[in-house]
């Protein structure tokens, strides 16, 4: 971002999301070189504070796993079947925050908070599902409150099922940036998946369209 140079993604990770999101097959990473050839692409990207994202910003009981190597896992729906009993136990240690929003602080007290570059088909939360752009120049807060055991349970059972956006505890936010104070000073959290601590408070923002990303020539 600082040199102005365009990027070009190998989907060579663990789930490959921004290269599925750009059109990329994640089982041909050699195929993706021919980016170095091929046509460039401006998409969004999100900072907060000092720190670039190209997928999302993860707060709560999903950051803590990618914090604890013992409950990191590659797959989704064995993570969301652990935060099953870490958000419904007696234990359970929601996030106090307050997001700020165009200007108006809304207060939550969170077991996951996150916040994407543009929206996320949000089929459940063990599949965050595919952006349909990459440009929109949004972000958007995705929250799960701590709500009663009774209406997590009905979420969670949405999250396997899909529909989340009407359940009860869900709350989804979409602004160009957000401010997020929470009642401690330094919050574990995940940044694309990567384990990180972020003090509050915490400025989240996009760029529009401010990374090059070349992408191999489609055929003719």
């Amino acid at each position: 971002m600082e040199a102005q140079r365009p990027f070009v993604c190998v989907p060579f990770g663990t789930r490959n999301h921004f290269a599925l999101d750009l059109g990329l097959d994640p089982e041909d990473p050699i195929g993706a070189l021919g980016a170095f050839d091929g046509q460039e692409r401006p998409v969004d990207i999100g900072r907060v504070g000092e720190r670039w994202f190209l997928n999302n910003v993860s707060l709560g009981l999903y950051a803590s796993f990618v914090h604890d190597p013992a409950k990191k896992t590659r797959n989704r729906l064995v993570a969301l079947l652990r935060m099953l009993p870490a958000a419904l136990g007696r234990s359970r240690k929601p996030l106090d925050l307050s997001l700020d929003v165009d200007g108006k602080g809304e207060h939550h007290s969170a077991l996951v908070v996150l916040v994407a570059v543009n929206h996320y088909t949000m089929r459940s939360m063990a599949d965050l599902g595919r952006r349909e752009t990459l440009d929109a120049g949004e972000l958007h807060a995705y929250v799960i409150e701590a709500v009663s055991r009774r209406a997590l349970l009905g979420l969670f059972g949405r999250t396997v099922a899909g529909g989340l956006e009407r359940a009860e505890g869900w709350t989804e936010r979409v602004a160009e940036r957000f401010r997020l104070e929470a009642s401690h000073e330094h919050l574990h959290a995940a940044i694309d998946g990567e384990p990180v601590v972020l003090q509050a408070p915490l400025d989240l923002e996009v760029r529009p369209r401010a990374l090059r990303v070349l992408l191999p020539r489609r055929p003719a």
